[in-house]
């Protein structure tokens, strides 16, 4: 199917009638198609068309960001992108017709731009594939490179100099890279233009670069397949690039009728919601759903960015990062996600007494070395206690970032081709082709929920479990998680879509746009009383999606699987050249956005629907506030710039501030969080961490608090499940740290460590003590907050080794402590005659796996009541 661009000619024309007449239509014989554009009062957009799953011929929506970071001069009209287009289309068109690679390669042979690149420089071309030995297949890949007009990627200056740069960058560049070239030659190197080492040969470290060219290419070509492969990613990114500089292409009216066949009316609403916040027993109903049908769920985390904007660097190594590698609150983030993930299985245990492991699978690149670092964390962490077989990591390909003027590919070194992951996006058909979706069928899942690495408070409270709950309970294809939308805040916003196909049939489904497609729907910043942008939901990327669905499109071989492509020019790309000179462009690369696999879910009916549409949809949104859906520690905080937005000083307050809402509601005494500048100049007013195993659920964790005070300046750290808390004054700093925070492990067949959870957990009682000590040194310079990385002068610690117990009743504890219990031990301190009594005694012997209390949870009516068991 060839590629359109229908949105984008219906959003120009739209835009042009606007604040005009609200009709505007096209005749062709006797079909007359009306597109309507909605007034603001109307609270629906006439500016989205999606597919319908029942239309013959689908209605794409073409994204591509037009807000620059800096001016850019359009590109020279001597650049002809729909001649280009074309003359692709025509290549890809035949290349689809043959099935053997000899056929494929003919067809190739016969491109004029292959014949001249070869016949121009024969005996070295020629001497140099032959000493690398190239298969067919690789012969093949390269010059799909030539044919889509990237062999600058060879580091042939003068083939580039005879038909690109001659061409737009006048007659100065032509001679800079003519006398390149030349240098090169005189320079004793020979035939430098393909690398070789003046006899014909690849030399090694060219012969590597080749190799992973060929890594890259192959990848390309297998994984785009269902596009075109490398030639069919080129002219989506030309296309793309079209539509961002030119509006349209010029046609008539019956081909952009033509183009728009399929649908006759389309408006998008803002959704209606499943306010979590406010329905509260519902939402408690809904997270007991989703606990109980843990067994049915997966968890998929995409984590294959290059997370370019946090800057994160080895500080012994001096190496890139990825963002799963980014420590905060005391541990990387990936860890976070499996703490979250273990405490609804802890949950779980102590609701049906039955131990569950969630398969959990994980997007990778090789981005910043990413899929090495990740591989390396889970088996430093021997797998975080649930087995390499409770795991499948795959990896998503690289591909070429390009320049926003012409579409060519930016290349840093001879035969390195900048490239950079193609968006979280291509995760369906990536986990498709991977065996992904069957491994998940293998474990009897039957849904999943999707979260990203670098938002740390997703599984706060009810939200996570109350969307896959809702999922599953309710047999949903897709459900976002969402949330109020911080007006100019790099997010997309989750919509309603309703359409009229030409069949009459009325369309549904919740879909997202993304931010740098704003303008051209017309939904444009401004006061909040004005902006159309605050009627909407924050599209947060939680998903839960139904895993036999998104396998469905996955597996499609059409532009489907690959939902929401997007070619984003607005951030500037900087890298060193070929001539080791930093460059500053503007491009991107073409990237998809998993959240747009909504738009292959979208639900048929006969006549329009006015309301109750939600409960016949196949899509939902849940809705909570804000800090309890999205908080992300998604760049460096800059310290000119006072905004703390998805920095991890932002989602440090944010985690704070929950902690702050979960404990003053115990009854607890604690200072007020101010706002952001607040910590800017001063830092925050006090630090808390508690283990999410506490409860998830908040219901669960206040019953395990209540009364006592915080003051400020102090600092709680809980990393312990079986606690309770009962009027403790803090004054300084307290930290409970378990070896077994939620059970012991225990060797399987594989000779792995298998967490089980509720064996021989570590316990800690406080009950009516006093806890003062000088704590954190606040004037530390180099504090580090987010981090948990500072300096005390004086704290209580307690360290629990095994099952070991610790109990401190009616007792002031004064200045610097640290109690380490020994496994098999219970340690209480009270207060005798000459002041503390310190009690140290082995554990009986069959209260060794159980302890000698613990909290017994029970659901009665919607809610979970918890009981503290004496054993």
């Amino acid at each position: 199917m060839e590629r359109s661009a229908p949105l984008l000619q219906h959003n120009k024309l739209l835009l042009s009638l606007y604040p005009k007449p609200t009709i505007s239509s096209f005749s062709t014989g006797a079909q007359k198609l009306h597109f309507y554009f909605a007034k603001p009062f109307t609270s629906s957009y006439s500016f989205l068309s999606y597919p319908s799953p029942s239309s013959p011929q689908r209605c794409r929506i073409s994204r591509v960001s037009t807000s620059p970071i800096e001016y850019v001069p359009p590109a020279p009209e001597d650049f002809e992108f729909e001649r280009e287009i074309t003359r692709l289309r025509a290549i890809r068109s035949r290349l689809s017709g043959v099935d053997r690679l000899d056929e494929k390669l003919w067809v190739i042979n016969g491109d004029p731009r292959v014949k001249r690149f070869f016949n121009r420089s024969q005996s070295e071309i020629s001497r140099a594939l032959e000493s690398l030995r190239l298969e067919d297949y690789e012969l093949y890949l390269l010059k799909c490179v030539i044919v889509v007009g990237q062999e600058h990627v060879f580091g042939s200056y003068s083939s580039s100099v005879d038909h690109r740069f001659g061409s737009r960058g006048g007659s100065l560049k032509t001679a800079l890279y003519a006398l390149v070239d030349m240098i090169e030659k005189w320079d004793g190197s020979g035939d430098e233009s393909f690398g070789s080492n003046g006899h014909g040969r690849i030399n090694g470290e060219k012969n590597d670069a080749v190799r992973m060219l060929l890594k890259t290419l192959r990848e390309m070509e297998q994984f785009y397949d269902c596009i075109g492969g490398i030639i069919g990613y080129q002219i989506a990114v030309l296309e793309l690039l079209a539509e961002s500089r030119h509006g349209r292409w010029k046609m008539n009216s019956s081909q952009f009728v033509n183009e728009m066949m399929g649908c006759q009316f389309m408006e998008i609403h803002p959704p209606n919601v499943i306010d979590l916040s406010k329905n509260t027993e519902y939402a408690s109903k809904a997270a007991l759903w989703g606990i109980e049908g843990l067994p049915d769920l997966g968890e998929i985390y995409p984590l294959g960015g290059s997370a370019d904007r946090l800057g994160l660097v080895d500080p012994d190594t001096g190496e890139c990062l990825p963002a799963a590698m980014l420590p905060f609150c005391g541990r990387t983030l990936l860890e976070g996600l499996i703490r979250d993930l273990q405490a609804r299985e802890f949950l779980y245990l102590k609701l049906y007494g039955k131990q569950c492991i969630t398969p959990v699978a994980i997007m990778t690149s090789s981005a910043k070395n990413n899929h090495e670092h990740i591989t390396s964390l889970c088996e430093k962490h021997k797998w975080f206690g649930r087995g390499q077989l409770s795991f499948q990591i795959f990896e998503q390909p690289l591909v070429p970032v390009v320049s926003a003027e012409d579409g060519e590919w930016l290349v840093s070194k001879q035969f390195v081709p900048l490239c950079k992951p193609g968006g979280h996006g291509v995760i369906w058909k990536l986990a498709y082709d991977k065996g992904i979706f069957q491994w998940f069928a293998n474990h009897r899942r039957k849904g999943a929920t999707v979260r990203q690495v670098s938002n740390v408070v997703a599984a706060t409270d009810v939200t996570l479990l109350a969307l896959a709950g809702i999922g599953l309970h309710s047999g949903k294809k897709l459900g976002f998680a969402s949330c109020k939308r911080n007006l100019g805040a790099t997010e997309g916003i989750n919509v309603l879509v309703e359409k009229k196909n030409l069949d009459g049939k009325w369309v549904y489904g919740i879909s997202c746009v993304e931010y740098t497609e704003f303008e051209k729907f017309g939904i444009t910043e401004g006061p909040p009383h004005e902006s159309l942008q605050v009627e909407f939901p924050a599209n947060t990327n939680i998903l839960y999606v139904d895993l036999t669905s998104a396998a469905h499109i996955g597996s499609s071989k059409s532009e489907a699987c690959l939902p929401g492509m997007v070619l984003n020019t607005k951030k500037p790309i900087t890298y060193m050249d070929s001539f080791g000179i930093q460059q500053c462009v503007s491009g991107g690369r073409l990237e998809c956005t998993m959240q747009n696999i909504a738009d292959n879910f979208f639900t048929e009916y006969s006549s329009r629907c006015n309301k109750n549409i939600d409960d016949l949809m196949d899509t939902f949104v849940v809705y909570n506030e804000r800090r309890k859906v999205t908080s992300s520690a998604k760049k460096k905080r800059r310290h000119a710039v006072k905004s703390l937005h998805q920095t991890p000083d932002g989602a440090l307050l944010d985690v704070l501030r929950n902690a702050h809402e979960l404990l003053s509601h115990c009854d607890i005494r604690m200072p007020k969080i101010e706002a952001n500048d607040k910590y800017i100049v001063s830092g925050p007013p006090f630090l808390i961490f508690l283990h999410p195993a506490l409860g998830p659920l908040w219901e669960v964790s206040r019953q395990k608090f209540y009364g006592g005070s915080i003051s400020e300046g102090s600092e709680l750290q809980i990393e312990v499940a079986e606690f309770l808390w009962r009027n403790v004054q803090l004054k300084g700093s307290l930290i409970v740290i378990a070896e077994n925070i939620m059970g012991s492990t225990r060797i399987n067949g594989r000779g792995e460590p298998i967490l089980e959870y509720g064996h021989r957990c570590g316990k800690c009682r406080l009950e009516n003590i006093k806890v003062v000590n000088a704590g954190i040194d606040w004037k530390a310079e180099d504090n580090i907050y987010w981090k948990h990385d500072v300096h005390r002068s004086e704290a209580l610690k307690v360290i629990l080794h095994g099952n070991a117990e610790f109990e401190a009743v009616d007792v002031a504890l004064e200045g610097n402590h640290v109690f380490e219990v020994p496994d098999g031990h219970k340690l209480k301190i009270t207060s005798g005659i000459s002041g503390l009594t310190y009690q140290l005694n082995p554990i009986e012997e069959k209260l060794m796996d159980t302890g000698s209390w613990c909290w017994k949870y029970k659901i009665k009516d919607t809610n979970i009541q918890l009981e503290m068991i004496d054993l």
